[in-house]
């Protein structure tokens, strides 16, 4: 699935990947391949984005935010304050602050 992070500055995050995981606010949740169609408001918390390698990645100055996981290279992490999330047609769109 396609993941992209979206702030009012910048796009963070633009790749495929292999699952999501989104802090809700009614607590976080996983969105993976052909998952349902879902729009759903985030809350304060910690984006963890589930990669197979991060080889085909392609970080530019503004996606600074996003960092790998100490314990594991194939997971990157991006702390928001709040947002919404759509998943639609294999693509998640993330506007966060």
């Amino acid at each position: 699935m396609y993941l992209e992070i979206v702030s009012p500055e910048a796009v963070l995050f633009s790749s495929e990947v292999d699952s999501v995981v989104v802090p809700g606010v009614q607590g976080e949740f996983q969105m993976l391949d052909n998952h349902a169609a879902i729009v759903s408001v985030l809350g304060k918390g910690i984006v963890k984005i589930h990669v197979h390698t991060q080889e085909h990645l392609e970080f530019d100055e503004l996606s600074g935010d996003v960092n790998p996981e100490i314990d594991d290279d194939k997971i990157l992490t991006l702390k928001i304050k709040s947002g919404t999330v759509e998943m639609k047609d294999n693509k998640v769109t993330i506007l966060a602050d």
